[in-house]
């Protein structure tokens, strides 16, 4: 890949590493619902989206390291 195809990718991990954490807590606050059995399953699902957001700031970053490199 080219450095300016890196850097395009690195910039798309990084706004999804932040989206993922602005998902994560819409998730858990609007599906939550009235019943005990939907504020858990709400919980869980917004735990599970924010837990994308480290993995596409490692890519972020790494596909960063990778277009300096290749520059």
């Amino acid at each position: 890949m080219k450095s300016k195809q890196l850097k395009n990718l690195s910039n798309v991990c990084f706004v999804l590493g932040f989206a993922s954490i602005l998902g994560s807590i819409a998730i858990w606050f609007l599906t939550g619902g009235s019943a005990e059995e939907s504020q858990a399953h709400a919980e869980r699902f917004g735990i599970f989206v924010g837990l994308w957001a480290p993995t596409f700031l490692i890519l972020s970053n790494r596909f960063d390291r990778y277009a300096d490199r290749a520059s």
